[in-house]
Parts: structure tokens; sequence; C-alpha cells
């Protein structure tokens, strides 16, 4: 039987101190837009920090107090990872996050109840990240209505290939989430189109053929790959899948609309909590921000 989608009321954010936002800003209850998030970015000569948050990890409550460090810390969009129990496209480190997860009671009722907690406070967009098993096991029309309804901006499953469920990709768009797609490094530049043609939002690249992991380099093709997607498609690109290090991150910001950070950051707060957490975050956007001179 599917689970019963919760009834969960979008929740307006909360005020600032002085009572009202500040020039330019989003306005209070209203949460950014994917593609808002990225032209502010291309406004301001810079590339997006997309960093992976595994919901429940190391806590319930750890992780959404990394949510609200990382938008904090300079995160334009946040992607957060409803675990499941076989996460096949994921390396090890968010392998073991996901289980630490569900082995602690995490479930995709409660990834959403994190998640309205923290549009409570926030306006960075958010992109649920997960398989398509819980969202149908959930019901796939509650589980649109409740993520939007959460305070969610986009949906990206990882083993929903373009094309292969013509009512799944009329059901998220027609809810308000854009569909994220990804892109891998052996997808002919028509697939692109065709794949690009059915997403909104933004256009996920995998770096690399395989598993999410860090890395301690990145292939030397990435420039060239990335430029000839940008030349087929308007969507903006972000890059994921090996991004480890500052270095690494400002190099993709280079080249890329986003950068997408997940093993690295599940890493270090592994080792030292939120707070280490907040301090990689806060490392890759300078970097990145050099980057653009």
């Amino acid at each position: 039987m599917p689970e019963s989608a919760p009834s969960v009321p979008a929740v307006p954010l909360a005020s600032s101190t002085s009572g009202s936002a500040a020039p330019g800003a989003t306005p209070l209850g209203v949460a950014r837009s994917i593609a808002g998030a990225f032209e502010r970015c291309a406004a301001e000569g810079r590339s997006a920090l997309i960093p992976y948050i595994c919901a429940g990890y190391p806590s319930r409550d750890d992780s959404l107090a990394l949510m609200l460090e990382a938008a904090d810390a300079g995160a334009d969009i946040i992607e957060l990872g409803i675990p499941f129990s076989d996460p096949l496209a994921d390396g090890p480190t968010i392998q073991k996050a996901t289980f630490v997860a569900l082995e602690r009671g995490m479930t995709v009722r409660g990834a959403l109840e994190i998640l309205r907690e923290f549009r409570s406070r926030r306006d960075t967009p958010v992109v649920l990240f997960t398989y398509l098993n819980p969202v149908h096991h959930f019901g796939l029309e509650g589980f649109v209505r409740a993520a939007r309804d959460a305070g969610a901006q986009g949906l990206l499953l990882t083993d929903l290939p373009a094309g292969a469920d013509r009512e799944l990709e009329r059901i998220v768009p027609a809810g308000g989430l854009d569909l994220i797609r990804l892109l891998a490094p052996t997808t002919l530049p028509g697939r692109a189109r065709e794949i690009a043609a059915g997403a909104s939002g933004f256009l996920y690249y995998i770096s690399r053929a395989g598993v999410t992991g860090a890395r301690t380099e990145l292939r030397g093709e990435l420039a060239r790959e990335v430029a000839s997607i940008r030349a087929s498609v308007e969507l903006p690109i972000a890059v994921g899948f090996g991004i480890s290090t500052p270095a690494q991150a400002a190099l993709v910001a280079g080249i890329a609309d986003g950068v997408v950070v997940g093993s690295a950051l599940v890493d270090a707060v592994g080792r030292g909590g939120v707070e280490e957490g907040r301090a990689f975050l806060e490392s890759l956007r300078v970097a990145m921000d050099a980057s653009r001179g």
C-alpha cells in the first residue's frame, strides 16, 4: 500500500529581525525558484553551489542543522537526499550515510518534515534527490503534492531514464516541481537534447561514469564535454560526482553553471559534524568565487 501523504501545510518563512525582507530579497513566505537561483548567480558572475545532504544523517536534527548552515555558508540550491535501502547510483560514502539514516528511523515523511522546518527559516531552493521506489511506495501524486507543500522546488530521480515513465514526467511538473535530469559522459548530443526537452530547473552532468564518491582528480575532457552540451541545450548545467576539494570546485565553477558536492561533504560531516560540514562548504564557496575573478 502507498504510504499515506502527510498533511503538510505550506509554512511561511520566519520574518527577519527587522520585520521585512532586505532590498532585492525574496519576499517573506516565498522560496526562490531554481531558475531564479541560477539567474541570480549569472547576474553576479558566479557558479551555483549545490550541496547534497542526506536526510537523517548523522541524525535527524543534524541534517536539518546542516541544511540551515549550508544556506548560510553560500549554498544556492540544496539537494536533500531521501534515503532508500538500495541506492545503486551512490558510492560507499553516501550508501553508508543512507543506511545510518534508515537505521535511525528516517522515512519519506520524515524527510519532508525536515524540509518543512527548513523552509520555515530559509528561502534556498531545495531539490529532493531519491529513487523511484520510495516515490511510488508513497504514491506518486501524493508525494508530489506533499513535497511541494513542504517546500520543495525540484525532484531528481536517479533511476528514471527520460521517456521511461510518461505519467510521472507529466505529473511532476504539473504539480509544481522542476524535474531535474542526469546527463552522462556517454550521452550523445541528440539524446541530450531529448533529455533536456523534458527537464526543467537545470541539467545535472555526471563528471564521470560510475557511482558517486569523492575523487582526487577530474577528467581533462570535462570542459570540452560541458561546452558541447551547452551548445545543444538552454538549461543551466551543474556538474557533480567526484568533486571533493576547493580546487576542483573552482575548476568546475569556471566551466559550468553549478557545482554539486555530495560525498566529500558527507565525509566532512562524518569526521567533524555540522561545524566541519559548514567549514568545508565555506571553503568551496570562497574558491569558486575566486575562480570567476
